[in-house]
């Protein structure tokens, strides 16, 4: 995209444009009725007054406001006026049929103009032949580049790089460089460092755009560069990029393929892309919701995402129910019993989901390892006795003076605290066992953790009761 279009796209200043949005950060909701009106009254100028001038991120919210009906209208009415990098802004779902809706030549048109991260991130997600199409109507440079970010891996660095950037060979002069950064066309537009490569290449170092302009001019790229920086392999997993960003405190790195050639650059702003991915990932996954939902997918998607932990769940629910029925004479004998029992498993429960969740955190930042387990484990086992008596007096005392029994308030301050216990050991185990068979944590703990919970605490409190009433 070039500066004068970034310019364009930039987002009025508030002495320039009314603000679109409210406190809170959503657009007004009479912002998006003057758009909509505007769509339906075919007012191409009154749409480009409204909305030709908004940030990408803006418009993209906007796209996914409007009815799916005047989404392509909309972008029909911008014409030239439409900065495709919105689309990279909208939900996946929204993105693939607004580009099966649109001519193929708008598509070819705005992809042209975008970088290259950003047009790889559109069309990574459509089929091959829709994908083949309209890489075949682009120049043979930007084709050539797009089809070598698309054969890596998905979720790869070489599908997040872009492929633009500033390189040297080591003989430049600092003046040679800056003089050739001014006057060449077709440069990246941000950047942060220029890499130092050889004939084949292969990256020697890069500089850093501070160190490059206190330095005079005579000086040779090669005294001045920095030798063996961070680099990130094209194969490499997007999270693994992003680990080496937070923990080094990068703004850009040198992507290479197994040479060890350069082949493009992360930026810092692709990285937060990723971090808001792998994050809503893992939130959805901790909820049982696998694959990639989104609040735009349809009914009969999200349902048949949903459904397979939740048939999981069921039969994991009907054993915890066995042991309910293991005590089916117990609680005939006293009914107080089965009005008690969902407090010990729920509340085992829930202590186990606080434990998990830390724990399947620290797995996802690589913090929780061999080296820290066994203190950790025996960190949220105590964690679980201490909370596990503080409720348990509580709930017994509360227990035995609403059913007038201290001996029932005893048998479920026992129980909790065996739950506690339990919930504290397995939040833990379980995410680290998973892990160690390469299975997600995120996805499958809950569901195991539940069964473990509800069983352990149906169990300890139901047989207590049993053992404490053959007694007397």
């Amino acid at each position: 995209m070039s500066a004068d279009a970034e310019t364009r796209h930039a987002t009025p200043s508030p002495e320039t444009a009314a603000p679109i949005r409210d406190e809170d950060g959503r657009l007004f909701h009479a912002f998006v009725e003057a758009v909509a009106d505007a769509i339906a009254a075919n007012d191409a100028e009154r749409v480009c007054e409204l909305a030709g001038d908004l940030h990408e991120s803006d418009v993209g919210d906007l796209i996914e406001t409007l009815e799916p009906d005047d989404r392509p209208k909309l972008i029909e009415l911008l014409g030239k006026e439409f900065d495709f990098a919105a689309l990279t802004e909208v939900d996946e779902t929204v993105r693939v049929r607004l580009l099966e809706e649109l001519p193929a030549e708008t598509v070819v048109e705005g992809v042209r103009d975008l970088d290259s991260d950003d047009a790889v991130y559109i069309l990574e997600d459509l089929n091959e032949a829709e994908r083949a199409r309209i890489l075949d109507q682009l120049p043979a440079p930007d084709r050539v580049a797009l089809a070598r970010s698309l054969d890596f891996p998905e979720e790869s660095a070489g599908r997040r790089m872009q492929t633009a950037f500033v390189a040297t060979p080591p003989f430049w002069t600092v003046g040679h460089v800056i003089d050739h950064i001014a006057d060449t066309p077709g440069l990246p537009e941000t950047f942060y460092e220029v890499f130092v490569i050889d004939p084949a290449f292969k990256l020697l170092g890069s500089v850093k755009l501070d160190r490059l302009l206190r330095t005079r001019r005579s000086t040779l790229m090669r005294d001045i560069l920095e030798e063996l920086p961070r680099t990130v392999r094209a194969t490499d997993d997007q999270e693994q990029a992003a680990r080496l960003f937070e923990r080094y405190n990068l703004v850009s790195a040198a992507v290479v393929d197994d040479a060890d050639r350069l082949v493009g650059v992360l930026m810092v702003d692709d990285i937060l892309d990723v971090i808001e991915e792998e994050a809503d990932e893992d939130l959805r996954a901790l909820g049982g919701v696998t694959g990639d939902e989104e609040i735009s997918d349809t009914v009969l998607y999200t349902a048949r995402s949903r459904i397979p932990w939740l048939l999981v769940n069921l039969c994991t629910a009907f054993f915890s129910a066995s042991v309910i029925g293991l005590f089916e004479a117990t609680i005939e004998h006293m009914v107080a019993l089965a009005v008690l029992m969902p407090i010990v498993a729920s509340m085992g429960g829930n202590a186990g989901t606080q434990t998990m969740t830390v724990a399947v955190r620290a797995l996802a930042t690589r913090d929780l390892g061999g080296h820290n387990a066994r203190r950790l484990v025996r960190r949220e086992v105590l964690v679980g006795l201490a909370n596990g008596v503080a409720l348990a007096l509580l709930v017994g005392l509360t227990a035995g003076a609403w059913f007038e029994n201290p001996e029932l308030g005893v048998i479920i301050a026992a129980a909790m605290v065996t739950n506690f216990v339990c919930a504290g050991l397995f939040g833990i185990l379980i995410p680290l066992t998973l892990d160690r068979l390469k299975a997600d944590p995120a996805v499958a703990s809950g569901v195991f953790l539940t069964t473990v919970t509800d069983t352990v605490g149906f169990f300890a409190f139901l047989g207590l009761a049993a053992w404490w009433f053959n007694l007397h």
